[in-house]
């Protein structure tokens, strides 16, 4: 919300159109990827995920192996 100055008075509650106009203008300032590197780091995270579930996958392995083991 804006910020009062001595002379406003503060403003009270919760105004659902000047949430929405600030909203929109917050999201006109904000610089939207191209196509091109929206895929490519889409891509990155989609790895990323993938290889650290893999990782967990094979640790939980391995404990449950020497769980047998052991117990």
């Amino acid at each position: 919300m804006t910020k009062s100055t001595e002379g406003d008075k503060p403003s009270s509650g919760f105004n659902p159109t000047e949430f929405f106009r600030e909203t929109k203008e917050e999201l006109n300032k904000v610089v939207w990827p191209d196509r091109q590197r929206l895929i490519g780091e889409s891509a990155a995270v989609i790895l990323i995920v993938s290889l650290s579930a893999v990782v967990i996958y094979l640790v939980d392995e391995l404990f449950r192996w020497l769980a047998k083991l052991i117990f």
